[in-house]
């Protein structure tokens, strides 16, 4: 067969974890997520790209980190229902996880990698992962 013993690409992940805290509700949603609430979010942030740059690494941790919680500071400790990019759309765990995505693509892709994907834990159990134009 034609390119069986072709070599895969080379794949390399990194990922970083981090937190922030939020109120908000769920316009429209009938149930209880429609009242006034709050969570303590866990956030993974996965970075995928196919070669590492002249030092070893996809992207330096301390970068990735930094980014993410300067994107963060703006919702920390917010009523996200207030913030422009939730207006018109409900602050819901998968909005949030997009919001992320793609402000964390515009800081941070690379010609040889990119965000890949963005989950928002809204608690220990319940997450949603939002993947861009990965998914597919």
């Amino acid at each position: 067969m034609k390119g069986e013993h072709a070599l895969p690409r080379t794949q390399y992940q990194v990922k970083i974890i981090t937190d922030f805290a939020a109120a908000h509700n769920l316009r429209n949603f009938r149930g209880k997520c429609e009242n006034l609430h709050g969570h303590n979010w866990k956030v993974e942030v996965v970075l995928r790209g196919d070669r590492l740059d002249e030092s070893g690494v996809l992207m330096d941790f301390g970068e990735l980190k930094e980014a993410t919680r300067e994107i963060l500071t703006a919702l920390d400790h917010q009523y996200l229902n207030d913030l422009a990019y939730f207006k018109e759309r409900n602050p819901s765990s998968e909005y949030i996880a997009q919001y992320l995505f793609e402000r964390l693509s515009e800081r941070l892709n690379r010609d040889y990698c990119r965000i890949f994907q963005v989950s928002a834990w809204e608690s220990a159990n319940s997450c949603a992962t939002y993947f861009g134009e990965n998914l597919g």
